[in-house]
């Protein structure tokens, strides 16, 4: 039976070990920060899987995850700012995903895990810009959003970034970044299908790890409380800048 799962998935034992043990802790870090699951999944994976071969993998697994926070979400979410942010995100996705394929599988590892860290460490450093605050910033946000979802799924950190300038509460921010990683699905499915990167194999390992992000999510979700929310975060970013670093000096020396 392992052996029919290995064939199934293209993945070895200890490739597939490594991938359940990574997206369970992804959704724990999306269920309790609304955002983070695919910039740890690409972080931890991307010198297991190439890049632009998880990036639908993410997909579908933010999907799963927001079908599962979404009420949430819906709720308390700024719903304007989601959706302003998801329209300018729908624009930027195939210029990232246009960058992603014209480059090699070992250019575009580096390249998303060097996204990662400087996201990561602008975040837990607070150093967002004061621009990101304005009605520019936000339409910049949603197309850089989107962008840097073509290219590494990570939108959502960028997203982030941008609810940070506005010193929102907490639980707005979580919510708000819940709805724009919900809407977000539907443009992104619609350009990973025209791209062809949303293939059979790519849903097989979706599906299999569906439960485990699942899981994830509502262990974090459960962890939630705005009071350790600064100590799970700085976690959260260290554990981020941690992995993608490792992962471009693993790259760089290979």
């Amino acid at each position: 039976m392992l052996d029919n799962l290995q064939n199934f998935l293209a993945l070895t034992p200890l490739e597939l070990s490594v991938s359940i043990a990574v997206v369970f802790v992804a959704g724990m870090v999306r269920g309790f920060a609304g955002f983070g699951l695919s910039a740890l999944i690409m972080a931890g994976l991307a010198l297991i899987i190439p890049p632009a071969t998880l990036i639908p993998i993410c997909f579908l697994l933010e999907a799963v995850a927001g079908l599962v926070m979404i009420r949430g979400g819906f709720k308390n979410a700024d719903k304007k700012v989601s959706l302003t942010l998801a329209i300018g995100s729908a624009i930027g996705v195939p210029f990232g995903l246009w960058t992603t394929l014209s480059i090699s599988t070992d250019t575009s590892r580096v390249l998303a895990l060097a996204l990662i860290l400087l996201l990561a460490t602008l975040q837990l450093f607070k150093k967002s810009p004061a621009f990101l605050a304005t009605s520019a910033g936000l339409y910049t946000t949603g197309l850089v959003a989107g962008f840097t979802t073509g290219i590494a799924s990570v939108g959502g950190m960028v997203v982030a970034l941008f609810v940070l300038a506005q010193k929102a509460p907490v639980a707005h921010m979580r919510a708000s970044l819940v709805l724009f990683l919900f809407l977000g699905t539907f443009t992104s499915f619609f350009w990973l299908m025209l791209s062809g990167l949303l293939n059979n194999l790519a849903v097989s390992r979706a599906v299999f790890l569906a439960p485990v992000v699942v899981a994830g999510v509502l262990a974090g979700g459960f962890l939630f409380r705005p009071s350790l929310e600064g100590f799970y975060k700085r976690f959260c970013l260290i554990l981020l800048m941690g992995l993608a670093f490792t992962g471009m000096v693993r790259q760089l020396l290979s």
